[in-house]
């Protein structure tokens, strides 16, 4: 009998980080996504960098520093000390969803700015959670005054007020009226781990998708579907990508998983003509 010792695939070792739910698992595994673009990628290196930058941060706090105290320390620390915001300048790059050259360059977006906040907060005890607020992720910290919601871009604390603004377009985009909206509150939901990796991997199947990057969309999909193997609609995706690619087999199987739970998809139609070109070019 022949033993296979070989490293896992940059899959299956995201797959073995999913399958756990663990205090590590949201940087561990957003950070393993960046193996897509850079195969090489020392993810133990990483995660040092990141051991040495919350090092550096409790070494800012002095004993008995309360909530709201580590709160200042910490965005003072990661805002103005370290200067992460926003790459205004490429907000679409694919690199601004790979935290490693997130820490690299200290350039990202809401969510892998807010990821990494995040991992800092916890790290010095901060009570923090993201939120997947409609169009920007957000952070929100329970401290003993109460609860302070914040851009992830910048630091800066969000009122009611404001918040109410940031969702006004998806209300209207909605077609919806203020009697027909849910509480703010329903919109400020703590994130857990696998819905922000979830959505980080949506932001990045766009980017790949608008750029025609057939490749690593595909990647994305992998990922997707590993971390939610119910999302029926990613089978269906994955699949007409796979067509394109000339994956005839693969993209059935995957066209025909979406078609055995499509239920009454308005979409089952054109997926069923796409099985049946398939089929017949078999």
């Amino acid at each position: 009998m022949t033993l296979d010792f070989g490293l896992p695939t940059p899959l299956e070792y995201f797959e073995t980080l999913v399958r756990r739910d663990e205090p590590r698992l949201l940087l561990e595994a957003a950070i393993s996504l960046g193996q897509d673009a850079d195969p090489q990628l020392d993810i133990e290196d990483a995660l040092y960098q990141y051991e040495r930058t919350l090092k550096l941060l409790r070494d800012c706090v002095p004993w008995g520093a309360n909530g709201l105290q580590r709160l200042t320390i910490l965005n003072q620390f990661f805002y103005e000390d370290l200067g992460y915001a926003g790459n205004h300048n490429d907000f679409f790059h694919p690199d601004n969803s790979y935290l490693h050259r997130v820490m690299d360059t200290r350039r990202g977006i809401p969510i892998s700015l807010g990821v990494l906040w995040l991992e800092l907060a916890h790290g010095i005890g901060l009570t923090a959670h993201g939120v997947s607020f409609p169009g920007h992720f957000l952070v929100k910290v329970q401290l003993k005054e109460g609860i302070i919601v914040q851009d992830p871009l910048t630091g800066q604390g969000l009122s009611h007020a404001q918040l109410g603004e940031r969702l006004e377009p998806f209300k209207q985009a909605w077609g919806l009226e203020q009697e027909d909206m849910a509480p703010l509150a329903m919109y400020l939901q703590p994130a857990g781990h696998r819905g922000i990796l979830e959505r980080m991997l949506r932001n990045l199947k766009n980017i790949h998708q608008q750029q025609g990057d057939e490749a690593q969309t595909l990647a994305v999909m992998n990922r997707l579907i590993t971390l939610t193997p119910t999302a029926w609609g990613e089978y269906r995706d994955r699949g007409l990508v796979r067509m394109e690619r000339g994956e005839r087999r693969a993209a059935m199987q995957d066209l025909q998983t979406y078609a055995q739970h499509a239920g009454a998809a308005q979409d089952l139609d054109m997926v069923e003509e796409q099985l049946a070109q398939l089929r017949a070019s078999s």
